[in-house]
């Protein structure tokens, strides 16, 4: 037998004795190769447009995605009410009173709780100060 005969058994015999090592490291190749594929075509996505945080004429915050914001318009009344927050809103938190967590108007939690329960504060401290805590699920409290 040559030589060249040899190594091709002991390759063979290699390959046959690894086929599920091969098997889960080719899975893992073609995963990341895909991964860095589809990195490549993020850059090909269009842009989307920040969120803007404004106020309104009364010094309340509210969060819109829009590209001005004028208290007067109704398309800004329709764009904000679309977050579920109106700008007659009347604090910049909200808590319930039954709750233990103060919310921003826009938060999924202050968007569930009845009118009839809703308190409003200006500042956290004066939330914190009635024994509400921040919303875990409100970001950027």
């Amino acid at each position: 037998m040559t030589m060249l005969s040899q190594y091709i058994r002991k390759v063979n015999n290699w390959l046959t004795e690894n086929k599920n090592d091969l098997y889960v490291a080719e899975i893992i190749f073609f995963v990341s190769l895909a991964s860095f594929g589809l990195g490549r075509l993020s850059i090909l996505w269009p842009k989307k447009e920040p969120i803007q945080i404004v106020t309104n004429d009364k010094g309340q915050m509210l969060k819109a995605e829009t590209e001005h914001i004028d208290s007067s318009s109704s398309k800004t009344n329709k764009q904000l009410s679309s977050f579920g927050v109106s700008l007659s809103s009347q604090g910049k938190y909200i808590a319930s009173k039954s709750g233990a967590a103060y919310h921003y108007p826009w938060c999924p939690g202050a968007l569930k709780i009845k009118e009839e329960n809703k308190i409003f504060f200006n500042i956290k401290e004066e939330a914190e100060k009635r024994g509400y805590k921040p919303a875990g699920n409100c970001p950027g409290l």
